[in-house]
């Protein structure tokens, strides 16, 4: 499945594009379908089931030996590959742990994308992990000494906003804007400005 066109890509590298002439800060995005696999956990929660089952059938049940194996056998792959469907495995994990998954996934990919590396330390990262329905933006240490968390809100709602319509490139597109707009509140354009990393969306 395509969450992003072409078309849709370039319209984010061009708002960010737009938004850096506005400002000395350099802004990445980063769209992720998911920001972990629990691919682990539905085995383990169908393992647990199936050990389980042979202690109920030996207690309710006179059925021989071979039937309950063959029965344990049986719960263990439906379960198996029942909890593995996409939106089941995310279902299994709290609300609380996929928010500190998809926190942690964000601050990897704010080292990974080189944000931190700039010059003045005034990258920002726009991040959205689908599956956790979770956005924030992570800016950083020069800018995050001038800027609250509370100033990004605005942008983060609009992204979010535009998400649940299912608008994700109008979404990152006015995100953005609403980034540009903090930032050259507090860090304008100046004439010698360099970009110093891609104007571009990354899909993970």
């Amino acid at each position: 499945m395509v969450v992003l066109s072409i078309d849709d890509r370039r319209r984010v590298s061009a708002a960010i594009a737009a938004a850096e002439r506005r400002t000395s800060g350099e802004i990445v995005c980063v769209l992720a379908r998911s920001s972990a696999e629990p691919a682990a956990l539905p085995i383990f929660v169908a393992a647990l089931a199936a050990l389980a089952l042979p202690w109920l059938l030996v207690w309710l049940t006179a059925l021989p030996v071979f039937a309950i194996l063959s029965l344990q056998l049986a719960v263990f792959a439906v379960l198996a590959v029942l909890l593995s469907l996409p939106r089941v495995r995310w279902a299994l994990l709290p609300a609380g742990t996929r928010r500190t998954i998809a926190e942690r996934a964000a601050l990897e990919q704010f080292v990974r994308r080189g944000i931190g590396n700039t010059a003045g330390r005034t990258g920002v990262l726009v991040f959205v992990s689908l599956a956790e329905r979770y956005a924030r933006i992570v800016a950083d240490d020069a800018i995050a000494a001038r800027v609250g968390q509370a100033e990004w809100q605005d942008a983060v709602d609009a992204l979010i906003a535009h998400l649940r319509d299912g608008r994700i490139a109008d979404g990152f597109v006015v995100a953005i804007e609403r980034c540009a707009n903090v930032l050259a509140a507090h860090f304008p354009a100046a004439p010698d400005d360099r970009p110093e990393l891609p104007d571009r969306i990354y899909l993970i």
